[in-house]
């Protein structure tokens, strides 16, 4: 018996050093990549998780001696270019992370291996402009400019040169900008009473992350009804940046920690205000609740700021807990095909989501827990558009099979790939694609 099956303590993570200079030493690099993948060549039991283990299982197996001694070390770039942090395999399959005594943390060993690659300029330009999410938000959300971007990216022609000059795949479809910013709408309201509950604080703090800012402005404006209609004051951040999860991805650690700089004074103002933080998208509140506390554990505001944070669907079911949340509703949803991303399943809060829908009278919620394989800028490239829909087949199965009348979920770019994979592996579908915030809107009838 392992020591976490022999214990009841739950999985736990180690700070990130990525400030040592020993973390970017390839040799010892190297040479963890070996141990980690040894053992997980032995266990195999992530394999259908995402394709970073069949690709290390693949080139132990297809090796001359079936071992990892048999893998040559150039090779182990084509396991990490394969993971896009998901944190499935720490939180759900591995069974030898902390505290067992073999101290597996595949994602952030991963990390560690693209923070290397990163440092050593083998990024290429498409990667740092596709992470580069507020510089392209300014520019192409501008008005004109955004509705021309628009056309452009419903352009087959078009699309074939951006794939042949930045590698985007040409039939990824790509979500619009808008001309309309969030941040440049009224302002949500204040002067409703502050009702703290047990639970809640009765004050909310939005931080509109960059993709509803940009891309789809009208959840962040939902959000800000459901606030008004359950009479909850509620501010804006008063600036942001990215919260850093696309540059993590790519490695580039001192990319995170600029906008860490730009965004945690604000926030950590607003926490000790008394607001509860909100954010409309899953990883950026996993980028402020888990890893920017590992990549800056000494960092008090840091703290502060995690403990501050929530999933919108977290606060509002605490919220029902308190006794504080409106359950007038209006509108029955029908069946609704929901899906957890990964981003959302590891904060370990529960089905929050899946509770507040079922709420609804004459609501029926089929929840689909897992990956489906966009992950941010991953699926966008053209190396890895096709697995990332082979990924996403089961996902596009289950949400069409309930025969839904809405698609949804939590991260609207998987709402949006789960939508493409239903129109090309199932010949369509009659459901509308809307996220669980606006559906939420729906049934208290503020559309």
């Amino acid at each position: 018996m392992t020591k976490r099956e022999g214990s009841l303590e739950p999985p736990k993570r180690h700070p990130i050093s990525w400030k040592d200079a020993a973390f970017y030493d390839e040799e010892k690099l190297n040479a963890e990549l070996h141990r980690v993948f040894d053992i997980c060549h032995g266990c195999r039991r992530c394999v259908n998780l995402c394709n970073a283990f069949p690709r290390l299982f693949d080139l132990v197996d297809n090796g001359p001696t079936g071992e990892m001694d048999g893998v040559p070390v150039a090779k182990y770039t084509e396991v990490v270019d394969q993971c896009y942090l998901c944190d499935m395999c720490f939180m759900t399959k591995c069974p030898y992370v902390p505290p067992h005594e073999w101290d597996l943390d595949f994602p952030h060993l991963m990390l560690r291996a693209k923070a290397v690659k990163f440092q050593k300029g083998q990024v290429r330009l498409r990667d740092k402009l596709l992470t580069s999410t507020d510089a392209m938000g300014k520019l192409s959300a501008i008005p004109v400019v955004a509705q021309t971007v628009n056309f452009m990216n419903r352009q087959p022609l078009a699309r074939k040169a951006l794939q042949g000059v930045l590698g985007v795949h040409k039939d990824r479809e790509l979500p619009p900008y808008s001309p309309s910013k969030f941040r440049s709408g009224p302002a949500p309201r204040q002067d409703f009473a502050v009702r703290d509950g047990k639970r809640t604080p009765g004050k909310v703090a939005i931080f509109s992350t960059c993709y509803i800012n940009y891309n789809e402005p009208g959840i962040g404006r939902d959000l800000v009804k459901l606030l008004e209609h359950n009479e909850i004051p509620a501010v804006l951040a008063q600036k942001e940046a990215c919260c850093g999860m696309p540059k993590l991805e790519l490695g580039d650690l001192e990319g995170v920690a600029r906008l860490k700089d730009i965004n945690i004074p604000q926030l950590a103002e607003l926490a000790r205000a008394g607001y509860a933080i909100l954010t409309p998208v899953p990883s950026c509140t996993l980028m402020y609740k888990a890893e920017l506390p590992l990549l800056f554990p000494d960092d008090a505001d840091v703290k502060l700021v995690a403990d501050a944070m929530f999933e919108p669907f977290e606060y509002f079911v605490l919220r029902t807990k308190d006794g504080l949340l409106k359950t007038d509703f209006k509108r029955e949803l029908g069946k609704v095909s929901y899906h957890i991303p990964c981003h959302g399943r590891v904060q370990n809060v529960g089905q929050k989501t899946r509770e507040m829908l079922q709420m609804v009278p004459g609501t029926k919620v089929t929840t689909v827990e897992r990956c489906a394989g966009h992950d941010g800028t991953w699926g966008v490239k053209e190396e890895f558009f096709s697995m990332s829909m082979k990924i996403g087949k089961p996902v596009f199965k289950q949400m069409q099979a309930a025969a839904p009348d809405f698609v949804s979920s939590d991260c609207p770019i998987a709402g949006r790939h789960i939508m493409q994979g239903i129109r090309e592996n199932h010949g369509g579908s009659n459901a509308t694609r809307a996220h669980p915030i606006s559906l939420l809107c729906m049934a208290y009838g503020l559309e």
